[in-house]
């Protein structure tokens, strides 16, 4: 099946259902500024992939999945934090850490599929397939394959 919107994805999809389970998690908190940090952050990585999703280029949704793996690392050591500050469970710490973890292998391996695909023989980023080069130094430019 061929992925028309970033819902198809499953990381998006993956990262959609963690994203509900940590506002749950979170909703009660009353220190507000940790609250609103981990939740800005665990939106982060669903929303990074979408908008990479939307990039005319596989060198682009890379750059966005690279952000949504920050974000994802972020949430993580907030993640650390929470159960060390009580502000949840040992067992929700687990199952929230366990759910995020699953998410940046999805994105790394996501990531590393896409720079195989580029780096194949014969093919090239989106972007430059979209280029046409006019005169030498564009033609060098091509050459060389650095982007127009």
């Amino acid at each position: 099946m061929a992925v028309k919107s970033f819902k198809d994805l499953i990381v998006w999809q993956n990262a959609r259902v963690f994203t509900v389970h940590a506002y749950n998690a979170f909703g009660m908190t009353r220190d507000y500024g940790f609250r609103d940090q981990i939740q800005w952050a665990d939106i982060s990585i669903m929303n990074n992939i979408s908008e990479g999703h939307a990039k005319r280029s596989d060198k682009a949704f890379r750059n966005f999945l690279y952000i949504a793996l920050g974000s994802a690392a972020e949430v993580e050591s907030m993640l650390l934090v929470a159960g060390d500050l009580e502000y949840i469970n040992l067992e929700t710490q687990q199952s929230l850490l366990q759910e995020v973890d699953s998410i940046s292998r999805l994105l790394n391996a996501f990531i590393r599929k896409l720079a195989q695909s580029s780096s194949l023989p014969g093919r090239q980023p989106t972007a430059s397939r979209l280029c046409r080069p006019i005169g030498l130094i564009n033609l060098a430019y091509a050459i060389l394959g650095v982007l127009c």
